[in-house]
């Protein structure tokens, strides 16, 4: 339903955008119909460009939405072709560590989704379906939305994911208990988080830096050029550690070890509700090391100012001061490996997103990004 609604939206977009290109005056239809005509050929002659005042509204909205599009051709080269069809492979990936003050740290993430599906698109619009190989035919009702949009001048990262039971136990360190290391990629269902948000950033040297021709291939860069960022960004979190579940395990794997390292006084349950609103600072780089071919690379680093509630419970006690505001670093880094001659692309690209959440009783970072690798054809001259 979220993809039909914003296919929807993006098609009225683009809509306004070719009306408001063949909007003309009806004084401007009137005024050629009445001029004089020559029976013998009549050069033709330049379109004057209308003054500022001879433009109606849509004429005027025109003008504004191409200052978005306008690039330095030297560095830029623009799209030649109408239509695109793609087929891309994307690879998701997921991780959360958590701490606490004792000094255990706990790392979970599921197994990487194996995505592939095809795509075709209109100029900057371009829809399409990828079918999770990896989790075909299971129950672990994993649920997640990826889309980045990018122009010449601003860009944003939209997201949801949200957790199944598939999740393993990648490393879990006691504090003093070297025989914990043994605990590694166990499987374990006492865990579930969620994440959705979004990232926009502006792009200050649009003129002469692309990032379409990094990230979605609408454009060609050839000539090396870089760029700062500034955007803003809003994300949801939720996570929920069980903490008897996890005692059952670590019991069933150290057996009479954990009596030594207190595991009662030691071992949380944590239930963590967080929203945070950022402000970020970044800059990217489009290399063109040979023709035809560019390497990205875009990192930015964001202040969030956060607003939790949640609950740290010890098996033997309640901490419930967890009503907060506070200010964490987070970051977001995007890299790219492109071919392109205008007609034929083919390359990756990868989005790493990192959120920290940090009190005096417990701690967590969580990692998630995607990489794609795809294919492409364009076609249609414009």
């Amino acid at each position: 339903m979220l993809r039909l609604l914003f296919s929807v939206f993006l098609s009225v977009f683009a809509a306004s955008f070719i009306f408001a290109q063949d909007v003309v005056s009806t004084d401007s239809l009137a005024e050629a119909t009445t001029q004089p005509t020559d029976s013998a050929a009549v050069a033709p002659q330049k379109k004057r460009k209308k003054t500022r005042e001879e433009m109606t509204f849509w004429d005027k909205v025109y003008e504004e939405v191409k200052k978005f599009s306008r690039v330095d051709k030297r560095y830029i080269e623009p799209q030649h072709y109408n239509y695109t069809v793609m087929l891309q492979n994307t690879n998701t990936y997921e991780s959360y560590t958590l701490r606490d003050k004792n000094g255990n740290e706990l790392v979970l993430s599921p197994e990487p989704s194996f995505k592939m599906g095809p795509y075709v698109g209109w100029r900057w619009l371009v829809l399409g379906y990828t079918i999770d190989f990896s989790h075909i035919g299971d129950s672990h009702h994993k649920q997640d939305f990826d889309l980045s949009l990018y122009s010449n001048q601003v860009g944003i990262d939209l997201f949801y994911r949200r957790t199944g039971n598939d999740y393993k136990i990648r490393r879990l360190t006691l504090a003093g208990q070297d025989g914990a290391t043994s605990i590694r990629n166990v499987p374990f269902g006492g865990f579930n988080a969620s994440i959705k948000g979004f990232n926009f950033y502006y792009i200050w040297n649009h003129n002469r830096f692309s990032y379409p021709a990094a990230f979605n291939q609408s454009t060609c860069q050839r000539i090396s050029c870089g760029s700062p960022l500034v955007g803003i960004g809003y994300t949801k979190h939720s996570l929920n550690l069980d903490a008897l579940s996890m005692q059952d395990l670590i019991a069933s794997k150290l057996g009479d070890n954990t009596t030594s390292v207190g595991l009662d006084s030691t071992m949380i349950s944590a239930k963590v509700n967080y929203s945070d609103l950022s402000v970020s600072a970044g800059y990217a780089y489009n290399w063109v090391f040979a023709k035809d071919w560019l390497f990205a690379v875009s990192l930015s680093m964001a202040l969030g100012h956060r607003q939790s509630t949640g609950d740290v419970e010890q098996l033997t006690f309640s901490f419930r001061d967890f009503s907060f505001e506070n200010f964490n670093l987070d970051g977001v880094g995007r890299f790219g490996l492109v071919w392109n001659n205008t007609r034929w692309y083919a390359g990756m690209s990868a989005i790493l997103h990192s959120y920290n959440y940090k009190r005096s009783q417990f701690s967590t970072n969580s990692v998630f990004g995607s990489v794609n690798i795809y294919f492409g054809y364009n076609f249609g001259n414009r």
